[in-house]
């Protein structure tokens, strides 16, 4: 769903600084030959991934559900000089495509692309983790949220994509869907944790940021 109209979508995209030239690339390439396209980050929430990142210039991000790769390369923007993002799907038909994108921005040495289910690589990633995004399967996200909260350093963030899943969340009729009661048992389960502080962001599907204390 749309929350702001086409008119101030746009008007939002023209007072966010510009995606990079790849990134406006991948952008058309997804939309133009991927299936599901909506699922790209998109202009105005990706350059609010690069911000959160040079912020924290992270040595160590996650990013569980790669897609064409848009939100990782916004990601990697921050990255401190000595940094590495790991970044997890399943979908090994668009590894390619991700591959390519990730050369040509020049991150290929810097990001690592692990093909295979996100409860079995996170365990396998030493180190603490500075910035975590969880762009996946819906079901597992408080699953994905216990496996890395803990190894997360003091002041790093956990940011969850799609909470508002285009108003379903506030929808009686579509609270038996897996998918909706898995967001809306994340919202509860970060709510209430006194690990972290959480603030819901209603940009593009909703993002719901978490500070690890």
């Amino acid at each position: 769903m749309n929350f702001l109209s086409p008119e101030l979508d746009r008007y939002s995209e023209l007072n966010s600084t510009p995606e990079p030239n790849y990134l406006q690339e991948l952008a058309a390439e997804t939309r133009s030959s991927i299936d599901m396209p909506q699922m790209l980050s998109g202009h105005v929430q990706g350059r609010f991934l690069s911000l959160m990142s040079k912020l924290l210039a992270p040595k160590l991000i996650l990013d569980i559900g790669t897609f064409t790769g848009y939100s990782a390369l916004c990601m990697a923007e921050g990255l401190a000089h000595d940094g590495m993002l790991h970044t997890i799907d399943i979908k090994t038909p668009l590894a390619p495509l991700v591959d390519r994108y990730l050369r040509k921005a020049g991150f290929h040495d810097r990001i690592h692309q692990h093909l295979a289910p996100a409860m079995e690589v996170i365990p396998r990633i030493e180190g603490t983790f500075d910035l975590v995004f969880i762009d996946a399967d819906k079901q597992n996200y408080v699953n994905y949220f216990e496996l890395v909260v803990d190894r997360l350093r003091p002041g790093g963030l956990i940011i969850a994509d799609n909470v508002l899943w285009s108003g379903k969340v506030l929808d009686p009729d579509a609270q038996q869907d897996g998918e909706t009661k898995g967001l809306a048992a994340y919202a509860r389960k970060v709510g209430t944790d006194t690990r972290v502080e959480n603030v819901l962001l209603p940009l593009r599907d909703g993002l719901l940021v978490s500070r690890r204390k």
